[in-house]
């Protein structure tokens, strides 16, 4: 698939998004700043969410244990109000948008209700990015699909079914360029709750490319999932962990970004090629310290070679050892010096 000019799958270098959720505290000067990071780190792309407590939540939904559990919540707060709390305001959407081509960097927002899809169509967004909680919001992918834009659709807490109904649902709605992404839902998760040999289940069960979206702290998971094939990243990213917001808490601060960007870089480089032999960068080395037939006394011409005359020395660029049985018997041509590395046309 491709967003904007980029071309994505296991074949192209991994598209790395970095997650700014919430983490714009309704501040417009936050959000520019957080677009300012994921070009500084590297990032391919920055993201966003658009959401509205009233459509996204009932306000009788109880309280997310974790949300408790880490304060997150203020005093006498709901799980409504928290959404409320920290909203995006719809109207900065076209300015963020122009703000990102302005900087070179692709902006990417995720709906949360049908109002949203209208509003970053308007906009003119180059791929839709759906949330895990909203697989089985299946009006809203049909909606989506029906833009024609790519879709890139997280899978946290989804069975292989529910993955095959909401392509199904896709499908129904006109779209066919689509990524899925494995992901973990805690905030953040344990290792042991990955399971990254689940993106290769995903890519053998529906042939699509397959990503991960990540909410655990540090890089080493997003740097194990790329070299295990994931052609997508998602990492939150905060411009500090001390603000205020549920989303801070688990977020990479700027630094911690681009080191997950210069890791995942290097991985890919560390991947390289399946092919098993050895590489230009060996060459040197590959005539000078392999070992090959070198003379372990003076031989004089016309000698009959014996196993007692050959050592097994460096360099490699002599007759390869393992045709040692073949000079065994052979006559030398002419006067071979003791240490001389033995050639075809010495004997």
């Amino acid at each position: 698939m491709k967003i904007g000019q980029r071309e994505i799958g296991h074949e192209q270098s991994c598209f790395i998004i970095a997650e700014a959720g919430s983490n714009h505290n309704r501040d417009f000067a936050n959000a520019k700043k957080l677009i300012d990071v994921a070009v500084e780190a590297g990032a391919d792309a920055v993201k966003f969410q658009i959401f509205s407590a009233e459509a996204i939540y009932s306000k009788k939904t109880p309280m997310a244990s974790y949300l408790k559990d880490k304060k997150l919540a203020k005093e006498g707060e709901s799980l409504w109000d928290i959404i409320k709390r920290i909203e995006i305001p719809r109207q900065w959407t076209p300015d963020l948008m122009a703000y990102c081509r302005q900087k070179g960097i692709i902006f990417l927002s995720t709906p949360f209700d049908l109002n949203a899809v209208d509003e970053l169509e308007a906009a003119g967004v180059a791929a839709y990015k759906v949330a895990s909680f909203e697989i089985t919001h299946l009006p809203m992918l049909k909606k989506i699909s029906a833009t024609g834009k790519p879709i890139v659709l997280s899978t946290g807490m989804a069975s292989l079914e529910d993955i095959e109904i909401a392509l199904a649902a896709i499908k129904a709605g006109g779209s066919s360029e689509v990524a899925l992404l494995h992901c973990a839902i805690a905030y953040p998760p344990k290792y042991e709750d990955i399971n990254l040999r689940a993106m290769d289940t995903m890519r053998q069960a529906f042939g699509l490319p397959v990503g991960f979206s990540d909410h655990t702290m540090g890089h080493v998971t997003d740097v194990a999932a790329v070299a295990r094939g994931a052609c997508i990243i998602e990492k939150h990213f905060t411009l500090s962990r001390q603000q205020e917001g549920p989303d801070h808490p688990f977020s990479l601060e700027p630094g911690e970004l681009k080191a997950m960007v210069e890791a995942i870089r290097q991985t890919e480089k560390l991947l390289g090629s399946p092919l098993k032999q050895h590489t230009a960068a060996e060459n040197e080395l590959y005539r000078i310290a392999r070992r090959s037939l070198v003379a372990a006394v003076n031989i004089p011409v016309g000698t009959v070679i014996r196993e007692e005359m050959l050592a097994v020395k460096r360099p490699g660029f002599g007759i390869p050892v393992r045709h040692m049985e073949i000079v065994i018997g052979r006559t030398s041509r002419r006067d071979i010096e003791e240490d001389d590395i033995l050639t075809w046309e010495m004997i």
